[in-house]
């Protein structure tokens, strides 16, 4: 019998993959943050997350092998939503070349798997960088116990920071490149190519959401849900304008609350 919907054939495939891979993301993000919750009083009345710190027993390495897998569950559930979309419209450029054989459902399907393959390993090498500073920053604050008070003021001019990041053009080119990508014609390793370069567009797009989550309570699942909304519906909206000026104000004034609290 013949196919009646040849695309939406192929699609069907990477749809379902892609949501079975959100739903693993989801529960495994819920999982390792239930078990990374513990937090550590500090002088200054504010808590310390013991997410950079090794449990008892546990290696070094160990500690940041288990980081990276949160944080890689992590992205797979706040970017799949977004990311879905773009890779399904790029699908053409991430097939079979075309002096190869004609693409079909197993061709696009393994396009999709290496550019998102190539779109996360930029997260996972994103979250080896966020684990170095946040594991220094938790070790000078034990070290130096004269430290833990100004910390809340530090996270709060952050914050400014972040949200002033949102509202710049940088921000805004980033963005566009993550709506409207520039996929390119098919050829061998483009679809590889492809997912590193979404990825760090991606990437340097959410700096701000990310510096947000960082600080203020990356085990927490509201602050994780908040942030993916955000992150999607800026990628989606028709107009995005608004929705970027009004993140950015938001994290301003958390930030600007953070040091009102802190003085």
């Amino acid at each position: 019998m013949r196919e009646t919907n040849p695309t939406g054939a192929r699609r069907g495939p990477f749809l379902a993959v892609s949501a079975l891979l959100f739903v693993a993301s989801a529960a495994g993000t819920i999982l390792w943050s239930r078990a990374m919750a513990q937090e550590m009083a500090m002088p200054g009345g504010w808590t310390m997350s013991m997410a950079w710190m090794p449990m008892p027993g546990e290696t070094r390495l160990a500690a940041a092998a288990g980081f990276l897998a949160m944080w890689v569950a992590m992205m797979g559930a706040m970017m799949i939503p977004s990311l879905v979309p773009t890779l399904t419209r790029d699908r053409p450029a991430l097939e079979s070349p075309p002096s190869g054989p004609a693409p079909d459902r197993l061709a696009a399907l393994g396009g999709a798997g290496r550019a998102g393959a190539g779109y996360f390993a930029v997260w996972a090498v994103m979250g080896a960088g966020v684990y170095v500073v946040g594991t220094a920053v938790a070790a000078a604050e034990l070290r130096w116990p004269t430290l833990a008070p100004t910390i809340p003021i530090a996270r709060g001019v952050v914050l400014v920071a972040a949200g002033w990041v949102q509202l710049t053009p940088w921000k805004a080119r980033h963005l566009a490149c993550c709506r409207e990508g520039r996929p390119g014609a098919a050829r061998p390793g483009a679809a590889w190519r492809r997912g590193i370069s979404l990825g760090v567009d991606c990437v340097l797009c959410c700096v701000p959401f990310m510096t947000l989550l960082v600080v203020t309570g990356m085990m927490n699942l509201a602050m994780i849900a908040l942030t993916a909304l955000a992150i999607t519906v800026e990628r989606v909206a028709r107009e995005p304008a608004l929705v970027v000026r009004l993140a950015g104000l938001l994290v301003i004034g958390a930030g600007a609350l953070e040091i009102v609290r802190a003085v």
